[in-house]
């Protein structure tokens, strides 16, 4: 009868996981080192404009060889695009991942859908921004606006809401359903109170992500809300700028000033994404449910 060796592992599997524990570390530091670099290099360069007058002052009047400028008309722009985009992708992606998860099942409905949300997830954003174009106002007639931006946006938004909704959805035990059903709560209440409440945490990252990705969007923009150097309030009428417009308008200018003016409105774009994924994260902290 042989006897088996439990005084500790090989001096082989010893060597292969110290193997293995570099070969991740250097894959870690392969990935990291990029995103360090741009880090830095982006803080390094924006830094230069990164002042009080940058926040406060648009660029009318300034020419590209003037100093001063700042990108307050595209902050006001980027915040109001965006909102109005999340406004609309929101909603109507969580409600379609609720169908999916709840409703749909294996029906033939649900599978279009399905097909339809990972066709849009590959759709490159210049489409999207091309079909609003050809369809608001082209076809419909209307004027270059934020709102025609955010329409586009949205298109690029829901296909990401949807699916971390539907999958976070999915992660809700069944118990928890069951266990509300067979207190006589209808279906819609279950989903309302049980279920959405369960999987917020998951739904709000996905959101957050959603709203990053389509944050530094430049092409949809382009051909729907167009470039200005004024300040303008209002997304429903003329053209509004955009801090992803800002930077592209800046940098494709050869005076320093007008690129030093561009890497301060990467710079804010950066902040923009980290100070909402900080958000989405202190609000999943506050939800998190309370163990006994």
């Amino acid at each position: 009868m042989s006897t088996v060796n439990l005084s500790g592992p090989s001096a082989v599997r010893k060597l292969k996981d110290k193997i293995a524990l570099v070969l991740v570390c250097i894959a870690f530091a392969l990935a990291v080192i990029p995103l360090v670099t741009v880090l830095y290099t982006v803080i390094k360069n924006g830094l230069k404009r990164f002042d009080g007058t940058f926040f406060s002052h648009s660029m009318n009047a300034i020419g590209a060889r003037d100093a001063g400028g700042g990108a307050y008309h595209a902050i006001i722009g980027t915040i109001e695009q965006v909102g109005l985009a999340s406004v609309i992708a929101i909603p109507i992606g969580i409600l379609t991942a609720v169908y999916l998860v709840e409703y749909g099942g294996n029906s033939r409905l649900a599978k279009v859908v399905t097909f339809f949300v990972d066709v849009m997830t590959g759709v490159p954003s210049i489409v999207s921004g091309l079909f609003i174009f050809a369809f608001w106002i082209k076809l419909l007639g209307f004027q270059y606006m934020g709102f025609a931006g955010s329409i586009a946006l949205s298109i690029l938004m829901m296909p990401t809401v949807v699916r971390a909704a539907e999958e976070m959805l999915k992660l809700v035990p069944n118990d928890l359903r069951e266990a509300s059903y067979a207190l006589g709560v209808p279906r819609w209440r279950t989903i309302c109170f049980v279920v959405l409440p369960t999987a917020f945490t998951g739904i709000i990252t996905g959101v957050m992500l959603a709203v990053a990705r389509v944050m530094g969007e430049t092409a949809p923009l382009l051909v729907t809300v167009w470039v200005t150097t004024a300040i303008n309030n209002n997304p429903f009428k003329d053209p509004q700028m955009a801090l992803p417009l800002f930077v592209w308008d800046q940098a494709q200018l050869p005076q320093q000033v007008a690129i030093d003016r561009a890497w301060a409105g990467a710079l804010t774009l950066i902040l923009f994404v980290m100070v909402l994924n900080l958000a989405a994260r202190l609000i999943a902290r506050l939800r998190k449910p309370v163990t006994r």
